[in-house]
């Protein structure tokens, strides 16, 4: 049996994709085919979510070990997850701003001989970026700014420096 998936974002109108997977296909495949579709960086961390009717999020299902509550992407199954008619899914493309895809299954339908799987079926639209810097400090700083006009930056004209200058060795602590 194949699995019919259509993916969308809240931050691209335009943007569609849909999947079909093999029910033996587990959620690694699924990973993959959605990063190379889209063009992602696959050093990238993400992760799954079943969701329920409202997408809310319920198990997570993560590319390595995370602990206790989350399950291995590799050791979920496509038929073990889909339980619901409209089975609801969130991929969690960017961990560090919550940005995801919306997926959910639409349906059934028989192989195709010759189709590799898991296969996009139609691609429309524009990806949402990958990752968001957009809350970061920009990494770019002047040291010296503030200090640009001034002549007195030579640390031997601090009077309270000089003042070290005498002790001695036994005046050490």
């Amino acid at each position: 049996m194949i699995y019919r998936f259509v993916a969308i974002s809240d931050e691209e109108d335009s943007f569609i994709r849909e999947f079909e997977l093999k029910e033996t296909d587990n959620l690694l495949d699924f990973h993959n085919a959605l990063q190379e579709e889209l063009e992602y960086d696959m050093s990238q961390m993400a992760s799954f979510f079943t969701a329920s009717k409202k997408w809310e999020k319920e198990e997570e299902f993560t590319l390595f070990e995370m602990g206790p509550g989350t399950s291995l992407m590799e050791a979920v199954t496509i038929d073990d997850i889909v339980i619901d008619k409209n089975q609801k899914l969130l991929y969690i493309f960017d961990q560090f701003n919550e940005r995801a895809l919306f997926l959910e299954a639409t349906g059934t339908t028989d192989e195709i001989d010759g189709r590799e799987y898991p296969s996009c079926t139609r691609s429309q639209g524009k990806p949402p970026k990958q990752v968001q810097f957009a809350n970061f400090i920009d990494p770019v700083i002047k040291i010296d700014a503030g200090f640009e006009d001034e002549d007195d930056n030579d640390l031997a004209d601090d009077p309270d420096l000089s003042d070290l200058e005498g002790l001695e060795e036994e005046d050490e602590i």
